[in-house]
């Protein structure tokens, strides 16, 4: 496929983007970026942090930003968007303009004559290096736990859901790092609050053809699980445009599947 969006072979086009951070003075910022989608892209996956606060009044801008685009919107919320306690709030005002807002579940949608599932979880914190706290002590430190493992379980669970004999492709999206690799550039000292080795493990182990996360403003883009599947961190600041742009080749009935493309497309500024 040429970077002008025409097809080669069976592909979806998926355009992502994460951390946006979306507040009042931000409405119509991404619009005129996000109407070129249907030149170019088949959906638009939004990696968490779509606001600042997480407050409904910028919620409402996010809505306003990707309403009636086109294309399909899939996102997940990030920590930002839980800041204000009323992540439900805002989950409603996403879902009202259109956008499925995963939390532990998927979505199958059709593209190019195929289907495509997109497994979605939030994530947490946790580290990496297959080493996290065990759930000992103090309630703290047990929820914390917890927490991380809840949403692995979650993605797993949505992920094996998505059966690689009906998806042409499966696209796990996270706002949490799977894997270290692309948070290279943060501090070492807060890669545990960047992501946890749990999510990697649930997508090796559920399978999927490409992982989507944001999160780390000061990491790269590029990255690999260990059973090598192909993350791309896509928070706006490190890919520097509206959004990214991939290629990845979906299965057709009695065919294989080819690697995914690592390159991004840049969309329009």
């Amino acid at each position: 496929m040429t970077a002008h969006g025409e097809r080669s072979g069976a592909t979806v086009r998926i355009a992502a983007v994460g951390d946006v951070h979306l507040g009042a003075d931000c409405r119509g910022l991404l619009r005129p970026s996000f109407e070129t989608l249907p030149l170019c892209a088949d959906v638009l996956l939004l990696a968490g942090d779509l606001t600042r606060h997480g407050t409904v009044p910028e919620a409402e801008v996010v809505a306003g930003e990707v309403r009636d685009l086109g294309v399909p919107v899939v996102a997940v919320l990030g920590n930002h968007d839980y800041h204000a306690e009323c992540e439900a709030d805002v989950t409603r005002v996403l879902v009202d303009a259109g956008i499925t807002v995963l939390e532990g579940d998927s979505v199958i949608l059709p593209v190019d004559g195929g289907k495509v599932g997109v497994a979605g979880v939030k994530g947490f914190c946790g580290g990496f290096a297959g080493r996290s706290a065990g759930e000992f002590g103090e309630r703290e430190m047990k929820e914390f736990v917890r927490t991380t493992r809840r949403g692995a379980e979650g993605l797993h669970r949505a992920l094996s859901g998505l059966s690689a004999g009906d998806c042409g492709a499966r696209i796990a999206l996270t706002h949490f790092a799977p894997v270290p690799d692309t948070l290279a550039g943060e501090p070492v000292e807060i890669y545990p609050f960047l992501g946890s080795y749990l999510l990697a493990e649930a997508i090796d182990g559920a399978g999927a053809d490409l992982a989507v996360h944001g999160h780390a403003h000061l990491g790269v883009e590029h990255g690999m699980t260990a059973g090598g599947v192909r993350v791309r961190n896509v928070a706006q600041p490190v890919i520097g445009r509206a959004f990214a742009l991939y290629h990845l080749p979906m299965d057709r009935p009695g065919g294989r599947r080819g690697e995914p493309r690592g390159t991004a497309v840049r969309a329009p500024a």
